[in-house]
């Protein structure tokens, strides 16, 4: 038996589809057998993978790790089931081994590391452990070799979605994870594509998965999409792609198949692929169902988004914030703020484009971030890579410093003065007190109109500092914060 493990990344009611531990999952469909733990659900995860490591013989534990809380609860479960079961290969797969590989292999209750697409690799890890195939000749696999050393293959091609099988549903208790949110009453989620082609030198997604983005096929999507609306009534969903509108060709083919499912969603889309779309297309996708799109606008500098490598100028997000009011999408911008080389002006400069935003659109939602390096094969943004240096094991990772900086609660950079972290962190709660998102369906509309009225005479007199009835009235009516939402 293998077993697929998800661990605890999310409250229960933030729960979402596994996606990663689905796809391993699709490509042992009836070939091997395989049992699924999701931490998510499961209250004691730990035991039930023990009871099945004692009534079963267990080849090897897969993970699925992303950084922050997941990793914990990885780092926890994976020492307990290695002190009872020494035996049992572990190997660790998704974002935190693909980017942290030689972290992951200094544990020692950690075997193998798979970076980027796994399926694959994972198949043929097993004839490893069956002695089918050397560890050597796996691409995209991390190991120890018989000295202790790591070991690292070549990168394994990216391939398409559409070369495996179909996530089996069936494995799951579907219902448990279509959740009501701003997109329905039981939205769900899915991928209809993996990687990203862009080199935005602020992110790691491309360190992780490569640079290339290898889409689903439109039918396929739609199919998977109405399977899940006919037999457990999905009424939304959420795209977790990094680019979902990378080409106007596909985006037109796949919304034609959505419009007639009758879905409300969220995904997120690149600005200069939206800016360049017709208004026609902007059409179909509000007819087949766009709530919100996500775009990264990281800042309000044209001089800062080509320091980052993003492809984009404020120009272009002024006129898609435009068009989408044009449209009736709701727009959701994010900004990295903080860089590194002067970051008191590119806070001041992201604050006057927020504004300025704001008024071009009035609905758009926007989250605030301080820039948190992440390794680099080129460079670290803003030059840094002298100044920064992360941590070389798990345990470290998880202490409460590293936590707090990989979950952007609170980090102290070096080159961010405190009143500078200050002046972003308050003008995000004006903000958001002003605007509170669309996407709190828990709050009354009472609680929300006294939050507005808290939050307006500050952002119309620019008064951002010590905003402690914010702090209070957030906390009172337990506000929606998007960005921290699936803690």
């Amino acid at each position: 038996m293998i077993i697929l493990y998800y661990p605890k990344l999310t409250r229960p009611k933030n729960v979402r589809f596994p996606l990663s531990i689905l796809a391993l999952a699709a490509v042992l469909e009836g070939r091997e057998e395989y049992a699924i733990v999701d931490g998510n659900l499961d209250t004691d995860p730990d035991s039930t993978i023990a009871q099945l490591m004692t009534k079963h013989p267990v080849e090897l534990l897969g993970v699925s790790v992303m950084p922050g809380p997941q990793m914990v609860s990885a780092m926890n479960s994976c020492k307990a089931i290695r002190g009872k079961f020494p035996k049992v290969p572990i190997v660790w797969g998704g974002y935190f081994p693909s980017v942290y590989k030689d972290t992951t292999l200094n544990a020692k209750y950690i075997d193998y590391a798979v970076r980027g697409q796994g399926e694959t690799t994972l198949l043929e890890l097993l004839e490893v452990l069956r002695g089918q195939r050397k560890p050597s000749e796996v691409a995209g696999l991390s190991y120890k070799d018989m000295f202790g050393m790591h070991v690292h293959n070549p990168e394994r091609p990216m391939q398409s979605p559409d070369a495996f099988p179909w996530t089996p549903f069936e494995r799951l208790p579907v219902t448990r994870y279509l959740r009501p949110s701003y997109f329905g009453k039981r939205t769900g989620a899915h991928q209809a594509s993996v990687g990203c082609p862009f080199q935005c030198t602020f992110c790691a997604v491309h360190e992780a998965y490569g640079s290339m983005q290898k889409m689903e096929s439109p039918a396929r999507t739609a199919a998977i999409l109405e399977h899940l609306v006919k037999n457990y009534g999905m009424d939304g969903v959420q795209f977790y792609d990094m680019n979902f509108f990378l080409r106007e060709d596909y985006t037109r083919e796949l919304m034609e198949r959505l419009a007639p499912l009758g879905l409300r969603w969220w995904c997120e889309g690149r600005i200069d692929a939206i800016s360049r779309f017709s208004e026609d297309t902007l059409d179909l996708i509000r007819k087949a169902g766009a709530a919100m799109i996500f775009f990264g606008a990281e800042s309000g500098s044209n001089r800062v988004l080509a320091e980052m490598k993003k492809g984009i100028t404020t120009e272009q997000t002024e006129e898609v914030a435009k068009r989408m009011r044009r449209h009736g999408i709701i727009p959701e911008f994010s900004f990295v703020v903080g860089d590194p080389k002067d970051p008191e002006r590119d806070t001041h400069e992201t604050i006057s484009f927020i504004r300025k935003l704001k008024r071009l659109n009035p609905v758009s939602e926007i989250i605030v971030q301080h820039y948190t390096p992440v390794p680099n094969k080129g460079h670290m943004y803003g030059g840094i890579d002298e100044v920064m240096s992360f941590p070389d094991t798990i345990e470290e990772w998880a202490t409460p410093h590293w936590f707090n900086f990989t979950v952007r609660e609170v980090p102290h950079m070096p080159w961010l003065k405190p009143s500078t972290r200050k002046l972003i962190d308050n003008f995000e709660m004006v903000v958001n007190s002003r605007w509170p998102t669309a996407q709190d369906i828990r709050a009354s509309k009472l609680s929300k109109f006294v939050l507005k009225a808290l939050g307006s005479w500050r952002y119309y007199t620019r008064f951002y500092s010590a905003p402690v009835e914010l702090r209070f009235a957030q906390n009172w009516i337990r506000l929606r914060k998007p960005k921290v939402e699936s803690i």
